[in-house]
């Protein structure tokens, strides 16, 4: 088309020159212009989707809000019948295989699942999220076929998994690993070292612990081992008393002299970075989720509160600056809602999803901490006490910046990206 500047606007407009042109110039603009029906919209789900949100909803509010306070105040973490119940609801193998027990659904679905958790308790949701995203995606990833059949039947109906690789001098720099994996004369490794801020571990039956082979190598000496609970040298330290999601149980652990068999390698010696880095970007669009579910807990929160709260004769929720806010509030959650389907759906196609993991749990965080804020306000006075539960909320926020790559690691990886799509043209 022929771009026409037009003065009275100073704008440049298409549709002049549109007008002037022969009907065959305007032909595929008109053709381009039909409704195409092959895009399914990012808010909407199939109907079993919606069953299984429905679903998750509700036991998140039976069973697990009664909980909630009781959980939060102790320093325990969630309790072994929860655990049993979540289980039994199928919501530890979501993507789990069939053959395997597991619930055989997509990753999507296991989304719906920690976004439902996360509106009611995020501590909790981050339980499921890390078993589903990271231990049982990489055993199905890289496992072996004898590995699998071990493991991946009592994750998806009994086990409780656990992700090791930040240590206390490596946080986010989280392959600068200290570590050590010693081959053995009979092929087996001895590893020695510790790791922090590491979820499950109370609870864990397996552990993944990645560990160097090789410090010399760098990241590629970085191997990956299944580490079954119980193991002569393995230590499991203090549960740490955090500001939030204290649902969760996060402790310190430790390997003094613990052998594995070389058959506890997942993947192959020194391809433990590879495992880490791609289960890690799949687990940054689930910790994206469970903020989301946090933002969309808070908010419906917040709102219903403001709907039977009256002050000066008129409900809070009716005055024109708490209305700017709460608007304002649900468009970001919506971009929130967005940013994560669309880095799930990329990665159900089989697509680059680097990009837009980082910029969904960097935008995620952003809204849990204001809709979390905005909770508290909305509350006024009780909202500051423990009362009515939006202080919690506030305190759960908080970690979304941090784990699993913090807000900044998040901007750098986004930087990355776009300067090599710009360097590429």
């Amino acid at each position: 088309g022929v771009w026409v500047f037009h003065r009275s606007t100073a704008m440049y407009r298409l549709g002049s020159a549109l007008r002037r042109a022969a009907p065959a110039a305007r032909a595929p603009l008109r053709a381009a212009a039909r409704p195409c029906s092959t895009h399914t919209p990012l808010s909407t789900f199939t109907e079993d989707q919606e069953v299984l949100r429905e679903a998750v909803r509700k036991f998140a509010e039976e069973r697990i809000a009664p909980l909630s306070k009781e959980i939060d105040e102790g320093h325990t973490g969630m309790p072994a019948e929860l655990i049993k119940d979540i289980f039994d609801q199928g919501f530890m193998g979501v993507e789990i295989d069939t053959d395997f027990g597991g619930s055989g659904m997509g990753f999507i679905d296991c989304l719906i699942v920690i976004e439902e958790l996360a509106r009611v308790d995020p501590g909790v949701a981050v339980m499921v999220d890390i078993h589903n995203t990271l231990i049982n995606r990489c055993l199905d990833d890289y496992g072996t076929q004898a590995q699998k059949e071990k493991y991946l039947p009592k994750l998806a109906t009994e086990m409780v998994s656990s992700f090791c690789i930040s240590e206390p001098h490596s946080g986010s720099d989280a392959f600068a690993l200290r570590t050590k994996a010693v081959e053995q004369p009979d092929g087996s490794f001895k590893i020695n070292g510790s790791k922090c801020w590491i979820s499950n571990a109370v609870d864990a039956g397996v552990f993944l612990v990645f560990a160097t082979v090789d410090s010399s190598l760098g990241y590629k000496g970085i191997t990956a081992f299944l580490v079954d609970a119980g193991t002569p040298g393995l230590s499991i330290g203090k549960m740490e008393d955090k500001l939030g999601i204290r649902a969760s149980k996060t402790s310190t652990i430790s390997f003094d002299d613990l052998v594995v068999p070389r058959d506890h390698v997942l993947g192959e010696v020194g391809k433990g970075y590879k495992i880490a880095i791609e289960s890690l970007n799949e687990g940054r669009i689930g910790i994206a989720c469970q903020m989301l579910g946090l933002a969309k807990g808070a908010y419906d929160m917040g709102l219903a509160y403001m709907r039977q709260r009256e002050q000066f004769g008129t409900m809070v929720y009716e005055n024109q600056g708490v209305k700017f806010q709460y608007a304002e509030l649900a468009t970001e959650i919506e971009a929130a809602h967005l940013l994560v389907y669309n880095a799930a759906a990329l990665k159900e196609a089989g697509k680059p999803f680097i990009k837009e993991a980082a910029m969904a749990k960097l935008y995620c965080g952003q809204v849990a901490e204001k809709a979390a804020s905005l909770n508290v306000e909305w509350h006024g006075g009780v909202g500051f006490t423990k009362e009515y539960g939006a202080e919690k909320l506030f305190r759960d926020c908080k970690i979304g910046s941090i784990y699993e790559g913090t807000s900044n690691i998040q901007k750098m990886t986004i930087a990355r990206m776009v300067d090599r799509e710009w360097d590429a043209k």
